[in-house]
């Protein structure tokens, strides 16, 4: 079984190419090309013989098998290169005094290689040693100067007598055909590897390369990765849907306890941790490059609902705890699932109900929420958020008074390099906003965790109680209500339309400091808010994406019990 789709049986790249085929060298001209071809023609088929000869003397065929050779070494050299294929194919390429494009070509043709014996043959590697060649082919693909491949080909045509290339675009268009080509390549030698050895390499190479997502990997091996999540899309829906069964087999089994729950979570554990093993190389790579895996996110979305219900409805705490611990342990690369949001989302679903309950929690509560600091470098401003309210600016706003709150940060650099980020936080009531800059982030990042606390928890409940007392509330240019949000149709030609779209027909992300809502229908339809600028931005989508896994169509559905 591979986790790729079957790769068809391919011979090496190398030896497909019209140059090998006919026995030709850059340097040989259209008469002698010819000759070749006749000559081959008495041994090979006529058909593959004629085709080789016109892909080499017709110029808009040639650049195309001119790049996938060994433009800018010698006839001899070239060929010696070839035939150490068959002793070395896994070294050959190491010669760093090779054309980049050639050691590429060459290093290609190695992961193509099965019959070289374990030393030599790619998929008989241990996944470490895999993952080192494919990091080093990634990075050497990357490398590949279109300037220099252009020097190289005209060198030789040069000798040859055909037209030089005249323009670099020329040659970039065909490396881009070129690197679908070896995309192909890997993922068939990959295919060649045991399903659990293929997983293992690329999640060791994406690790490498991406230092556990904190950094994005060269362009080649994020490609390779899209490639392997359309590919494994089945593999993983059918391991979801193994997953989802067992979770409604557990919310069957909890009224009987721990001992019916128990066996059915165990197996819960064995399937997502199979499952985000085979999904790590893609939450990875996502992660380096700012990007969520939606995904992984609605599966662990879906296995912390089964914790909460464990714990909120059947008193499951040890359950409830050994599910937590899971999650935070296998979904540690997607930012979005962490144990706040578990809180958060008790803390909503009981607000209507519970904002004056708990009294004897109220001491810790002051703690979790105090925060004093100054800023500023020559004035001094005092930031600092208690019980008794929020002071910025010289201003001073009790928390219940509270009612709109913004923050963002903008990222400044002088010739590429950055000088710093300039944070922004407003606080205001239904009369007045007080707002404050500074640069320090931990001083931005301690605040805005209290001011979350204090504030935004119970402003969420807030907007979720106007929206089901059937208010509409203005965010921007969205309307929002509790049955959907009205967006903006935008058009090329006449004037933009208001359309309405239900919750469930919308899509949500982060675009340029700001929040997008987005029609699933019409790409057309949609509209933003700056996350600095529009106030109760953050909270708005902080509610969108929790209401994801919520069953209600109506917004204010979160303050129902699950």
């Amino acid at each position: 079984m591979s986790l790729f789709d079957e790769p068809a049986t391919v011979s090496l790249m190398i030896h497909r190419n019209p140059f090998w085929v006919l026995g030709a060298t850059t340097r040989d001209d259209n008469h002698r090309i010819i000759e070749l071809a006749d000559e081959k023609s008495l041994q090979l088929d006529d058909d593959v013989c004629r085709k080789a000869r016109s892909d080499l003397i017709t110029p808009r065929h040639r650049l195309r098998a001119e790049i996938a050779w060994l433009p800018g070494v010698s006839p001899s050299k070239a060929r010696h290169l070839i035939l150490a294929l068959q002793e070395r194919p896994l070294q050959i390429a190491d010669d760093g005094g090779l054309p980049t494009l050639v050691r590429a070509n060459l290093m290609a043709s190695a992961f193509q290689w099965e019959d070289g014996g374990p030393a030599n043959d790619f998929a008989r590697r241990s996944p470490n040693e895999a993952a080192g060649f494919i990091l080093r082919f990634s990075h050497l693909v990357d490398s590949i100067d279109p300037e220099e491949v252009l020097r190289d080909v005209n060198e030789d045509r040069s000798v040859s007598g055909f037209p030089e290339i005249r323009t670099v675009e020329q040659i970039e268009s065909e490396l881009a055909e070129l690197r679908r080509q070896y995309l192909n390549v890997v993922k068939e030698a990959l295919n060649r590897m045991p399903p659990a050895a293929l997983v293992e390499a690329l999640v060791q190479a994406v690790r490498v390369d991406t230092n556990h997502g904190e950094e994005q990997a060269v362009r080649f091996l994020d490609d390779l990765v899209d490639v392997y999540q359309s590919e494994t899309k089945g593999f993983l829906d059918g391991e979801m849907a193994k997953i989802d069964a067992l979770l409604d087999g557990a919310r069957g089994v909890a009224k009987a306890g721990a001992t019916a729950v128990s066996p059915i979570i165990s197996n819960i554990q064995d399937v997502a941790r199979n499952w985000v093993k085979v999904a790590e190389p893609i939450q990875l790579s996502l992660k380096s490059r700012g990007i969520e895996h939606d995904t992984s996110q609605r599966i662990a979305y879906r296995i912390r609902s089964l914790a909460i219900d464990l714990f909120n409805e059947h008193d499951l705490m040890d359950q409830a705890q050994q599910i937590t611990e899971l999650l935070q342990t296998l979904f540690a690369y997607v930012p979005d699932v962490a144990a706040r949001v578990e809180e958060d989302a008790d803390a909503i679903r009981s607000i209507a109900a519970k904002r004056e309950k708990a009294k004897e929690e109220q001491a810790k509560w002051a703690r979790e929420i105090t925060y004093r600091s100054e800023v500023g470098l020559l004035f001094k401003e005092k930031l600092s958020i208690s019980p008794d309210g929020v002071e910025l600016q010289g201003k001073r706003f009790p928390l219940g008074s509270i009612t709109r709150v913004r923050w963002g940060g903008v990222k400044h650099s002088v010739n590429g390099i950055p000088t710093g980020t300039n944070y922004t936080i407003a606080v205001g009531d239904n009369h007045t906003e007080a707002v404050i800059s500074l640069r320090d982030s931990t001083k931005n990042g301690a605040f805005l965790e209290c001011l979350w606390r204090a504030v935004c928890v119970r402003l969420m409940g807030d907007i979720l109680t106007a929206l089901r007392n059937g208010q509409q509330l203005v965010f921007g240019d969205m309307l929002v209500t509790d049955l959907g949000v009205t967006l903006t149709k935008h058009k090329m030609f006449g004037s933009n339309e208001r359309v309405f779209c239900d919750w469930w027909q919308i899509s949500v992300s982060s675009v340029d400091g700001s929040f997008r809502i987005a029609s699933k229908d019409d790409k057309k339809t949609y509209s933003t808010m700056s996350y600095i600028y529009t106030s109760n931005a953050h909270l708005l989508e902080h509610l969108i994406r929790l209401s994801f896994k919520n069953p209600s169509k109506c917004l204010s559905g979160l303050l129902d019990p699950a």
